[in-house]
């Protein structure tokens, strides 16, 4: 399908919705209290908006409002939940008409696209340095634009390949232990014509394809790094031309549609009961199936690295951040609260309530699932020893995912990969220069 829009992220595109938006924003925070200001009795009240997320998340959040709120006097935080599936474009509907709170929640790669609409703040100054050494440094590296540090996590995520031992020993498979021992992309079909050899229909891969929207660009665009291509130049962030459509790009979707399309070895999985129902062997997903998946299977169940399509084993990362707003008036107070989310009791809560890989050194130590012996720890190692990619750490990230989740679309339905490609490359260097190449932003952001 055809894309019908060329400015995917600009500021033509913003200003275009907010006439729509904003009413639906009104309407998520009727009672929302104006940002920080200071009271007669100088207490400094900060506004703060999050994402509803799933029912734990949410009450962890809650909960952490609170407790921040008695531990001291001076600081007082007040929560907005705002709906996780029109999040970001309520968000910037409230930046056109200035109403941004003092501390916002956003989607990780949509950093790079705020600092340079100059609605946020860096951190650097203001972040203590035990604070700093203490994260991670995938967190670090999905939250700095331009050498200075916007936003931080408080988990992140992590993807793979989730299996069944039983069925992997039965097709008399390799298992890999680690990234560095990933299976080949080749080695990988085997393992598929192998699982399908024991299957009734041969479908034994779940690639979620029932999920949605940015699920294509997170789980799909590492294995383009891992074969030799990319989403764009990373070196001038100027061009997806002869990276997106390159000849290692086209080989790795290539791959990917003769999955789906001749070998059939992918299950729709539209009722999303693939993996839980016996129907396929093997699961690419992230760490938020864990739970449902070892309630499942126990003990028979794995966790593997993703496929090496050329040149090592690659995943994704990135999650919601904290950052600081450009317009709030207290940032040190501001960072107060983002540091106190950042302790350890606050961190293992939410990783608990979602299964995330906590966001700092001292919290996994601490965690059943990420600690060295714990049934999760290869995420922590994908995290942690250079095998997870950034979504491209540009402004112009809200144009290309929007233009990769269309181009795997059509991929998986059977377009030419290689006619696919050259036109998402173009749709997205039409992006670039209808937005002067993004110029370095403007304002207080730094």
């Amino acid at each position: 399908m055809a894309m019908k829009k060329r400015d995917y992220s600009g500021r033509h595109r913003i200003r275009a919705g907010l006439c729509l938006l904003f009413p639906v924003l009104l309407a998520a925070c009727p009672s929302e209290s104006p940002p920080a200001r200071q009271s007669g009795t100088d207490v400094v009240r900060l506004s703060v908006w999050a994402h509803a997320g799933q029912e734990p998340e949410r009450k962890v959040t809650e909960d952490l409002i609170r407790r921040f709120n008695i531990r001291q006097n001076g600081i007082q935080a007040r929560l907005t939940l705002l709906p996780e599936g029109s999040y970001n474009a309520q968000v910037q509907a409230a930046a056109l008409a200035r109403d941004l709170p003092d501390v916002l929640e956003f989607d990780g790669p949509f950093v790079y696209s705020y600092v340079w609409q100059g609605h946020l703040a860096a951190l650097g100054e203001f972040l203590s340095e035990d604070t700093k050494q203490n994260l991670i440094p995938s967190v670090l590296a999905q939250a700095t634009y331009r050498g200075k540090l916007y936003a931080i996590g408080m988990f992140d995520s992590g993807l793979g390949l989730y299996g069944r031992r039983s069925l992997l020993e039965q097709a008399g498979v390799r298992i890999p232990a680690s990234p560095a021992d990933a299976w080949t992309a080749d080695e990988f079909e085997g393992v598929l014509k192998a699982l399908a050899r024991h299957d009734p229909d041969g479908a034994v891969l779940d690639l979620k394809l029932n999920y949605r929207g940015e699920w294509f660009t997170y789980a799909f665009s590492p294995a383009l790094r891992s074969g030799g291509g990319d989403l764009i130049d990373r070196r001038t962030f100027g061009t997806a031309r002869g990276i997106l459509n390159g000849p290692e790009a086209v080989a790795v979707m290539g791959r990917f549609q003769d999955w789906i399309v001749r070998k059939k070895y992918v299950d729709p999985n539209v009722d999303d009961h693939a993996f839980t129902g016996g129907r396929v062997a093997l699961s690419w997903v992230g760490h938020w199936e864990y739970d449902r998946y070892a309630a499942a299977f126990g003990d028979d169940l794995v966790l593997l690295p993703l496929p090496d399509f050329g040149k090592g084993s690659k995943t994704g990362q990135g999650s919601w951040n904290w950052g600081v707003t450009a317009r709030c008036k207290h940032p040190e107070a501001a960072v107060r609260f983002i540091e106190f989310l950042l302790e350890d009791v606050p961190v293992l809560a939410m990783a608990g309530a979602n299964s995330a890989i906590p966001a700092t050194r001292s919290a996994i130590a601490r965690s059943e699932k990420y600690q060295p012996d714990g049934p999760l720890r290869l995420f922590v190692t994908q995290l942690t020893g250079g095998y997870a990619v950034p979504r491209p750490r540009t402004p112009a990230y809200p144009a290309i995912t929007s233009v990769f989740q269309q181009a795997f679309n059509d991929i998986r339905n059977g377009a030419d990969v290689r006619t696919v490609l050259d036109r998402a490359a173009a749709d997205i260097d039409r992006d670039i220069r209808d937005n002067d190449g993004y110029p370095p932003p403007r304002g207080r952001t730094g």
